[in-house]
C-alpha cells in the first residue's frame, strides 16, 4: 500500500469531503496522501488546502491501484453472523475503527421481507450529532447489508438516543485508539442486540 507517498490521480475522481460529507471532484493530477485505507474507501489528504477526502473503492484506479473483487459475503451464505460482519467493514473515515467496534450500532433486527427473504433494521449513531458523515456511513451500511444473499430490505436510522460516548467501544477499539480500558462502562440502558 501507499501509505503517505505522494500520488498524483490519474483521473478525475468524484470524493466526500471529511467531516463536511458534501460531495466533489479531484481533478486528474492532483497530489494526494493516502491516509487510512479501511472498508471499502480510502481517506486521502492533499489538493488545493490540503484537506481529508473519502475515494471509494470503486475509485481505486484513480489512485493507480487495482479496483476490489466481489465481496467475499456475497459469496457466503446468509447468516446473523454475516450480518454483523459485514457491519464491520464499515469505517469512520476519520477514525480507523469500524462502525461496530465504535459501539455505533444500537440495534440490528433481522426480520421476515413480504415476498421472502430478510429484512434488516439498524439503529446507528454518530460520534457526534453535526457528523456531516453521517449520512455517508448511512448510505455505507445500507449499500453493504443489501448486496448480502437473501436481503431485500434494508431500513437504517441514525438516532442519538442514548448519546454515543467513548465508553460504548469495544475493549480492542480502545486499545487501538489508546484509550484506559477503564474508561467508563456502558450504561445498563445501551440496547447492543443481535
Amino acid at each position: 500500500m501507499h501509505m503517505g507517498v505522494a500520488i498524483k490521480l490519474f483521473r478525475d475522481v468524484e470524493v466526500i469531503e471529511i467531516p463536511a460529507g458534501t460531495k466533489s471532484t479531484l481533478p486528474e493530477g492532483t497530489v494526494v496522501r493516502i491516509m487510512q485505507s479501511l472498508g471499502s474507501s480510502y481517506t486521502v489528504s492533499g489538493g488545493q488546502w490540503g484537506a481529508m477526502y473519502r475515494i471509494d473503492a470503486r475509485d481505486a484506479d484513480a489512485l493507480g491501484l487495482p479496483t476490489p473483487e466481489t465481496p467475499e459475503s456475497e459469496q457466503r451464505s446468509f447468516s446473523e453472523q454475516l450480518v454483523w460482519d459485514e457491519l464491520k467493514t464499515v469505517f469512520d473515515p476519520e477514525i480507523p475503527v469500524n462502525v461496530v467496534d465504535l459501539g455505533l450500532i444500537y440495534e440490528c433486527r433481522i426480520g421476515e421481507a413480504e415476498g421472502g427473504g430478510h429484512k434488516l433494521d439498524v439503529k446507528m449513531s454518530m460520534t457526534a450529532p453535526g457528523c456531516g458523515m453521517g449520512n455517508v456511513l448511512k448510505a455505507d451500511v445500507e449499500s453493504k447489508l443489501a448486496r448480502l444473499p437473501e436481503v431485500k430490505q434494508v431500513n437504517v436510522e441514525i438516532v442519538f438516543d442514548p448519546p454515543w460516548s467513548p465508553a460504548l467501544m469495544s475493549e480492542a477499539a480502545k486499545l487501538q485508539l489508546g484509550f484506559d480500558l477503564d474508561y467508563g462502562a456502558p450504561s445498563s440502558g445501551f440496547p447492543v442486540m443481535r
